[in-house]
């Protein structure tokens, strides 16, 4: 019997029989394809290790038909960025009745869509910083200042549809915010305009509806940015994130409760800035599949909570089998019980 860490989040009893035969997805074809083929390997890896039968299975180079002809029990998702996190492998998992791990259609494709889950988040009171959306066409001078007059002077600019801060940038004048917004238009047709917070940035893991250890992040780049996350020696991780129990428990129920509120379920992770003069917490977005590479933020929570790498990726696992008729039948209650 495989035993895990006993824990707040998660504890698995399961035999590695129980899970079937189980496919790894990974690679795919988004911006983010190189960062899901490492997270599927170690993945993979953990599973086998467990004994449990798990095979990669690569959207790119296998196709779909791999998932739907050769019999799997289950999903384990490891496809980051589009076609893994917006709802599209999530339609196709539930239309062939395969349970798989982590959110469903719904909550994947508005939680992928970093402007209309801040909309969300505004509507229920939830602290977001400003924000304005670019839609058509090339940003003239003047569209650009007073933009960044709106928006206090400086903004990050973002694609509302990537992750792992793909074609982001931070922007101060209006002639950097016109270069900025064109390369992100590389990225997306939807361009998001965020003012700048002046922070530290924090991340909180979810699991099975529950907040693990917050993880404070620094860096010396300009911001969190793809190279930090992934290339970087100089990107520092602090977990325990130095908050007061006071901080840490009003951070654990904000992320909660933002991740709740878009419909995500199982496992993900809730990302924030707090304002270094106001003190406040402000969402940026909810990421329904996180990394799970050896430098990924998921595994340094856990391993704080007690949890080994093979127990996450377990208990991760174990997300799947709740799933009946194309939902969760914990989504149905949660939602009953906001409301």
């Amino acid at each position: 019997m495989i035993q895990t860490a006993a824990t707040d989040s998660a504890k698995n009893n399961r035999l590695p029989s129980d899970y079937g035969k189980v496919a790894v997805v990974y690679g795919g074809f988004s911006a983010e394809r190189e960062i899901s083929l490492i997270s599927g390997d170690t993945v993979h890896k953990a599973l086998v290790g467990a004994g449990v039968d798990a095979h990669k299975v690569d959207p790119k180079s296998d196709g779909l038909d791999a998932l739907s002809g050769q019999g799997f029990d289950r999903v384990w998702n490891a496809l980051h960025g589009r076609g893994g996190e917006d709802g599209v492998i999530q339609g196709f998992l539930e239309l062939h009745q395969i349970p798989y791990t982590g959110c469903g259609v719904m909550s994947s494709a508005i939680a992928m869509d970093k402007l209309r889950t801040k909309l969300l988040w505004s509507a229920q009171g939830l602290p977001v910083a400003k924000h304005r959306m670019v839609t058509t066409g090339d940003l003239s001078l003047a569209e650009a200042k007073d933009l960044l007059n709106e928006l206090e002077g400086c903004v990050m600019v973002k694609p509302i549809h990537e992750g792992s801060s793909v074609g982001m940038a931070r922007a101060d004048s209006a002639e950097s915010l016109q270069k900025a917004v064109a390369d992100a238009k590389q990225f997306d047709t939807e361009i998001m305009l965020e003012q700048w917070i002046y922070g530290d940035e924090y991340t909180v893991t979810i699991l099975n509806g529950k907040a693990l250890p917050s993880i404070r992040v620094k860096t010396p780049h300009e911001f969190y940015d793809f190279t930090a996350k992934y290339n970087s020696k100089t990107t520092e991780y602090h977990c325990p994130s130095g908050l007061s129990e006071e901080d840490e428990s009003e951070v654990a129920q904000l992320s909660e409760k933002a991740f709740k509120s878009l419909g995500c379920y199982g496992w993900g992770r809730v990302d924030f800035m707090r304002d270094s003069q106001t003190g406040q917490w402000l969402l940026l977005e909810v990421n329904t599949v996180p990394g799970m590479t050896q430098t990924s933020l998921v595994p340094k929570a856990a391993k704080v909570k007690g949890m080994s790498f093979e127990e996450l990726v377990l208990n991760v696992l174990d997300t799947s089998f709740n799933r009946k008729d194309g939902l969760f039948k914990d989504d149905l209650s949660n939602t009953r019980a906001e409301h």
